[in-house]
């Protein structure tokens, strides 16, 4: 499909509805303008199966998919399958699920660096007859050595000048098996004085022999990553190859191997990763997390992965706007992670129904308020969406409230219930507290209010009453179990240790409480697993997949607002 192009008063880009390009927009439109790729714009996903994707993926995702969307293209999906000791097919199921959750569509291009292994050893062949490729038999340390250091040069491995017809017959014996891991390489034959590291006769193949998940046991020497990359975009005919910044440095070796093979060469584009405070990006530690208990599972509503995302209750769409207002840069920088959190907000508030649920219950009873009444209130689903309704709140003599909107000995400015002090029930009545009852330890386990019967839904010209407070129906509220997650880091900057630490020192020991006996309102009975819904005054929720028939549990994705804003200024 040709993109239509805008060159009035000498501009030139897509069009974009008065947002201005980013760089790799103009790139593409550089490409389009002068035919570089014809009128064609095909970009590509390209992940290791060897783990779960995280946020910073998300980001990845959202800008190949988003661009191919946009100027007419298409995008595959390639999954980088050249190392089978780290790989699984759960992995391939979850980045797969994790994708389509984002509201992606690869349609019918899954492809993975496995098809193409063939291919692949044939082009290394073709090296080796040319003169650009060798067996080598240094080890992984000798290797180390002969390549030098960023100030001195590399020399020479004392296997380079093999013949082409000695080089051809190991590498083919090493394809049979024939050699133990690790014994032998094949490297491409560049320039060991060469500035850039990558380019000193980089190692294209080694010898693993290892069951993979999809050849099974048919190779036992897997092509390195920079030996598949290039040639799997070009096998693909890509166009753009967009990654991230840490391979710029590579691209040189890149453009090398198309150039060499004389194929169809894409262009290489790359772009700032995502790097958030208070979070980790790594596969590793991410391994670490979850194989040392410190997390349950790679979708642990406290990890960053997209899995951890969607079960905490964050929306496919949240986290594509927060892709989007971060936009795409050259440079590496560390994003605020509050401005992840408050997209999720924004979003849910437009779309969360309103409920009530008391996460410290203490029980009220209402004196003046007749025994076995239930009356039906009607409180607002959603403010901000008209269309989404009302619904109906059983008010009856025994309520409850949370703890935290009773103090026997109200402090200053304080608006909510204490002895003798009126608040308003959301929805309902005036409530007066007219006494307290406490166990033998002193514990308030109960309080004795009125109601005043003439207030309901509307504020008596006669007093003011500041403080509102939610509750619910101590006779037909639902217990729910309730999991505070918050921060799994108590730091901005987790990678920064002290000497003799690491990233775990800086983990959070209260990233998660439970609550066994919240009180929920009867609307609630039957949720399923992912539905999401903002607890009046208390922050947004969503239905954990835990949830059975007899109780239901509610993963906090978000407070109302940034309370690690409020600590932190008072830690100033």
């Amino acid at each position: 499909m040709a993109t239509e192009l805008n060159t009035e008063n000498g501009e030139s880009g897509a069009e974009t509805s008065g947002k201005p390009l980013n760089f790799v927009e103009e790139i593409i439109h550089d490409h389009l303008k002068s035919g570089r790729f014809g009128e064609r714009v095909h970009t590509r996903f390209p992940p290791e199966p060897n783990g779960y994707l995280h946020i910073g993926h998300a980001k990845s995702i959202a800008l190949n998919f988003s661009l191919a969307e946009k100027y007419g293209g298409l995008c595959n999906l390639r999954f980088d399958d050249t190392n089978p000791s780290k790989e699984e097919v759960e992995y391939v199921e979850a980045i797969k699920d994790d994708i389509c959750w984002l509201g992606f569509d690869w349609e019918d291009r899954e492809y993975f660096a496995s098809d193409y292994f063939e291919q692949l050893y044939e082009w290394a062949v073709k090296l080796i007859n040319d003169g650009l490729a060798y067996v080598c038999d240094l080890s992984s340390e000798e290797g180390r050595e002969y390549r030098g250091t960023p100030t001195e040069p590399g020399k020479n491995s004392p296997y380079r000048d093999r013949s082409i017809g000695e080089n051809l017959d190991l590498f083919e014996r090493m394809k049979a098996g024939e050699f133990p891991d690790g014994s032998r390489t094949l490297k491409a034959k560049i320039d060991m004085s060469h500035p850039n590291f990558h380019m000193r006769d980089p190692v294209i193949y080694r010898i693993l022999h290892s069951h993979h998940h999809r050849t099974g046991d048919d190779w036992c020497i897997y092509p390195m990553y920079d030996f598949t990359h290039g040639q799997s975009d070009s096998i693909e005919k890509i166009t753009q190859s967009i990654c991230t910044l840490e391979f710029e440095n590579h691209r040189p070796l890149y453009d090398w191997f198309c150039d060499k093979l004389e194929i169809h060469h894409p262009q290489q584009i790359e772009f700032a990763r995502l790097n958030l405070t208070y979070t980790v990006m790594s596969k590793r530690k991410f391994l670490t997390l979850v194989d040392e208990g410190y997390v349950s599972g790679w979708d642990d509503p406290r990890m960053p992965t997209i899995s951890g995302l969607r079960r905490r209750g964050y929306t496919p769409e949240s986290i594509r706007n927060f892709c989007e207002y971060i936009g795409v840069a050259k440079h590496n920088s560390v994003v605020d992670v509050t401005i992840l959190e408050n997209q999720v907000r924004e979003h849910l508030n437009a779309i969360a129904p309103r409920v009530m649920a008391v996460l410290n219950p203490i029980k009220v009873v209402i004196e003046n308020y007749p025994d076995g009444k239930v009356e039906e209130l009607e409180a607002v689903n959603n403010p901000e969406d008209a269309s989404a309704g009302n619904r109906i709140v059983p008010f009856t003599k025994e309520i409850y409230i949370d703890k935290n909107d009773f103090m026997e000995v109200p402090v200053k400015k304080y608006f909510r219930l204490a002895p003798g002090k009126e608040v308003r029930l959301r929805y309902g009545y005036i409530l007066k507290c007219e006494s307290v009852v406490k166990n033998d330890a002193d514990e308030i386990v109960e309080l004795r209010c009125t109601i005043d019967l003439e207030t309901l839904g509307k504020q008596p010209t006669d007093r003011k009453v500041r403080g509102v407070i939610h509750w619910v129906s101590a006779e037909q509220a639902i217990d729910a179990e309730i999991r505070l997650y918050d921060r799994l880091f108590k730091v901005e900057h987790p990678d920064k240790v002290e000497e003799g630490q690491d990233f775990r020192s800086n983990i959070n020991p209260d990233s998660l409480e439970v609550i066994q006996h919240a009180k929920v309102e009867p609307s609630l009975h039957g949720v399923t697993a992912g539905e999401r819904f903002q607890f009046e005054r208390v922050g947004y929720f969503s239905v954990d997949p835990d949830t059975t028939n007899d109780k239901p549990v509610f993963n906090r994705i978000a407070s109302l607002r940034d309370s690690w804003a409020k600590i932190a200024r008072k830690s100033r």
